[in-house]
């Protein structure tokens, strides 16, 4: 049987509240994306601004009085670059478990926004260096508030999906099931199908290739899901009569047109520090949870979350003397988290009980073996294509679908994806000329945050600006750093090269996703567009 599908958005979710499922609504919990980056205006000192988007429910510019969203930040000094002489696994989790050590002992600040029936939004400051401060403000027009002396500018409410990306081409490059089939969330071994991962479409695989009799396929068509091995048996990438290999992308926006709801923020740097001459990276990560006593979200247990804290010891307010606040927490439950671009959709898989926000420390074993699954698949495709990849393969010459179970035989195989520096495409993003070093795939996703460098531009992987392409980004995780192509070394944006896919044989020759939003973004607060 074929269906018309049209989902919202599917960006970063956790599968409770994952639409992409055949039995799983929309739901406002669904969190998104969330961005981060010092603000251009410095008047009045330096600014960092935040947002945080989320499924428009009930639709855009009215948000669900049901929820509770947490934006947490704090800052610390810029660090020396960890690791830099041994690349081993034991350093590398030695390294994990001594930042776990630093960061669950710091208390973030922390924004809360809730919203009534009649559309005003609440909005708490807590935990801040000049103290906790509360206000009420309309929802959907830019508002100004004053906070222990500061003046911090609030939205809260529709705006157009900032998210331009070619999620179907994503989802087929990883043969995952629920995007062209239907799929319910309790059919857990049929999500990412035991097919190889792949940037090339695999010969002879019916269940995800292109199929010209119904281009909607995965792009707002859903099948039944087809009896049989859902498995692959080939043994080569698939080529049309011009010996061209077929994109398992499309380079459109599936995003176009589409509407989210937004918290946005732009915060003075000298609310969230005392210290902002030396504290000048501002972490950030947002919070999604639901009144229990609405009996939404339904798949997740109310109980669930204090048993996690036992575990964690990060949510330690649920067991200390509570504070007003901590006890409002006492009646939601924590559904969704959002902190770093891909860590959830592409290395945590989207489990429910991965979603701890920053505190993803205990998932650093997993961040290994998640990539040299991932690298088996990207790594041959890369190589095919004629570009040198990070992943070593042995030379394969098709991608292969392998898992691990321990990091220890995943990790000589993903080394080199996980240490090599990420080459920037120039110089514009470290506007004051300072020693900074490039960053590594191992500090990018472990602690699970926005990393905000407030001496950058703020673009991907020192924040995340709007107008960055990061599902390309995260795909140059997978090349090789030292490469170079026409006399440059290879850098975090090669592969949105229109140049390059020129001269590849394949087809269609686009970048993997857009190079840009349906809408422009705004020059000004709040900076993502109007929504349609």
């Amino acid at each position: 049987m074929l269906l018309n599908w049209s989902p919202a958005a599917d960006h970063n979710d956790p599968n409770a509240v994952n639409s992409i499922f055949s039995d799983i609504d929309v739901s406002a919990a669904d969190l998104y994306d969330l961005f981060g980056w010092p603000s251009d205006d410095t008047s009045g000192g330096e600014k960092v601004v935040i947002a945080l988007t989320f499924a428009s429910v009930p639709k855009a510019g009215v948000l669900d009085p049901d929820m509770l969203y947490r934006i947490k930040l704090y800052a610390n000094p810029r660090a020396a670059p960890p690791l830099k002489d041994d690349h081993s696994l034991e350093a590398l989790l030695k390294y994990f478990e001594a930042v776990k050590e630093k960061y669950l002992h710091m208390k973030p600040g922390e924004v809360r926004v809730k919203v009534d029936q009649a559309g005003h939004a609440k909005i708490d400051f807590i935990d801040f260096p000049s103290g906790t401060f509360s206000n009420t403000i309309d929802t959907n027009k830019p508002v100004s508030v004053q906070a222990g002396g500061a003046t911090i500018k609030v939205f809260v409410g529709g705006r157009d999906d900032a998210f331009f990306n070619d999620l179907p081409g994503f989802f087929r490059s990883i043969n995952y099931a629920p995007q062209f089939y239907h799929v319910p969330h309790t059919m857990t071994d049929v999500r990412e199908l035991p097919i190889p991962k792949t940037l090339i479409e695999l010969e002879g695989n019916k269940l995800f290739n292109f199929d010209p009799a119904n281009p909607k396929h995965g792009q707002g068509v859903k099948l039944d899901l087809p009896k049989g091995p859902l498995t692959w048996s080939g043994k080569s990438y698939h080529k049309d009569a011009n010996g061209n290999y077929r994109f398992v992308y499309s380079g459109k926006d599936a995003q176009a047109g589409k509407n989210i709801n937004a918290i946005i923020l732009e915060i003075p740097l000298a609310f969230i520090t005392q210290s902002p001459q030396n504290d000048r990276i501002v972490n950030a990560w947002g919070e999604s949870s639901v009144l229990k006593a609405s009996h939404k979200v339904a798949t997740i247990p109310d109980d669930r979350w204090p048993f996690m804290s036992r575990l964690t010891g990060w949510f330690t307010g649920l067991f200390s003397s509570k504070t007003g606040f901590e006890q409002e927490l006492g009646q939601y439950k924590l559904v969704d988290t959002d902190g770093q671009a891909f860590a959830d959709a592409a290395l945590n898989e989207r489990e429910d009980e991965r979603q701890i926000g920053g505190n993803n420390f205990w998932l650093a074993p997993h961040f290994v073996t998640r990539l040299a699954h991932l690298g088996w698949g990207f790594g041959p495709s890369i190589t095919a294509l004629g570009l040198r990849t990070s992943f070593d393969h042995d030379n394969s010459p098709i991608s292969v679908h392998r898992t691990y179970d321990s990091p220890i035989l995943a990790f000589p195989r993903a080394k080199k994806v996980i240490f090599q520096e990420l080459n920037m495409p120039d110089n514009k993003w470290n506007k004051k000329g300072l020693n900074i070093p490039l960053r590594r795939s191992f500090e990018i996703f472990v602690p699970n945050v926005n990393y905000i460098d407030m001496d950058t531009t703020g673009t991907w992987p020192y924040g995340r600006r709007p107008e960055d392409q990061v599902a390309t980004r995260f795909l140059s995780l997978f090349l090789d750093m030292e490469a170079e192509i026409n006399g440059k070394k290879y850098n975090i944006d090669i592969l949105g090269d229109q140049s390059l896919w020129d001269k590849v044989k394949i087809e269609p020759k686009t970048p993997p996703n857009p190079l840009k939003n349906d809408k422009e973004f705004l020059k000004q607060f709040p900076y993502l567009a109007e929504p349609w």
